[in-house]
């Protein structure tokens, strides 16, 4: 139910700074690490030997090695040596096709000679000083595309995170959604309102009033295989809401990659990326310890909602005017899988 011969991100650079990393991506196990001169690799997790997982291992001179009994194993998926044995005619172990860009590690889990690192998305926020970026990771125990669902519609702010960014305006304001090539987009724009209280932090660590009036924006766009990048920002009421000048607003992009795992679980790398106050540490930290808790919230409803759809498989489930932007993404999915199989 997800494609393979796709840019998914892996892990951040961090998580193999000291050892390699196992992690299911797409139904395959692979084991991540620092092979020769720092470059990442990818291979199998799966030691030929004895069937291990590699990742268990440690990196020695830019090879795997096997914490088992010591096999070592090239980034090519070839196996080197072995103490005391003869193991160069062992059969290789699949290797994948893995690039370190933008401050990710990105793999493509399908076949290795369909991969051109030229499609993955260009992410001008990622390789740009001007702009911030803080994030983390969440694994959730739901189909990945529950959680597209979700992101494309953001009704659902104003009763799982009323405390934060949810307010009743959201409900009453309508949503746009479209579709242009491979990518849609769903949007909301309301005007003349109160800032919920995670904007109104963004308004004052930006060095702006927060109790005047502001118009509000959420653009949301989707891009196969499981990318959504959401706009969001207020700006002072009457200064052209979206399109207002820097001087009066708070604006930000949401950053969402989702990497399936299985059939009913994925890796959910989140963050926020801002254009305003970058060298500002504390305002970073402080902008992602409420992410952290507002996609928590996400996180319970999601896997409560899976746990629901594998009890009760034969419910037909309702289609409303706010779901379009999933139900599109969903569209272009299975257009991404029908090709994939004809392959």
């Amino acid at each position: 139910m997800f494609p393979k011969n796709a840019w998914y991100v892996a892990c951040t650079p961090d998580e193999i700074a000291d050892k390699p990393l196992g992690r299911q991506v797409c139904g395959e196990k692979i084991v991540f690490y620092r092979g020769a001169e720092g470059k990442v690799a990818a291979v199998e997790d799966f030691c030929p030997h004895r069937g291990a997982p590699l990742s268990l291992g440690f990196v020695r001179d830019g090879k795997l090695v096997c914490g088992y009994h010591g096999l070592e194993m090239g980034c090519d998926g070839k196996t080197v040596s072995m103490p005391g044995q003869r193991v160069r005619g062992f059969p290789c172990i699949r290797s994948y096709s893995v690039v370190e860009r933008y401050g990710f590690i990105w793999v493509w889990p399908g076949e290795k000679e369909l991969a051109d690192s030229a499609q993955i998305h260009h992410l001008e926020w990622a390789d740009n000083p001007e702009w911030a970026y803080g994030g983390g990771l969440f694994h959730i125990n739901c189909d990945y595309r529950l959680m597209i669902d979700n992101l494309m519609d953001l009704t659902h702010e104003t009763y799982v995170h009323a405390s934060s960014i949810g307010q009743k305006e959201i409900d009453e304001s309508p949503v746009a959604t479209r579709v242009e090539g491979e990518q849609v987009i769903t949007s909301r724009y309301m005007e003349n309102i109160s800032a919920p209280p995670f904007w109104r932090a963004a308004l004052r660590g930006n060095g702006l009033a927060d109790d005047v009036p502001v118009d509000r924006w959420q653009v949301c766009r989707f891009s196969p295989p499981s990318h959504v990048m959401i706009e969001v920002g207020v700006a002072h009421a009457g200064n052209g809401g979206y399109d207002a000048p820097a001087a009066v607003k708070a604006s930000s992009i949401v950053v969402d990659f989702i990497t399936p795992e299985t059939e009913t679980s994925h890796w959910y790398f989140w963050g926020m990326a801002r254009n305003f106050k970058a060298d500002d540490a504390a305002l970073t930290d402080t902008i992602r310890n409420g992410q952290h808790q507002i996609f928590s919230e996400d996180r319970q409803m999601l896997e409560l909602q899976q746990a629901n759809h594998l009890k009760y498989p034969d419910r037909k489930l309702l289609a409303l005017n706010i779901d379009a932007g999933g139900v599109q993404s969903r569209k272009v999915l299975d257009k991404w899988l029908a090709r994939e199989q004809l392959s």
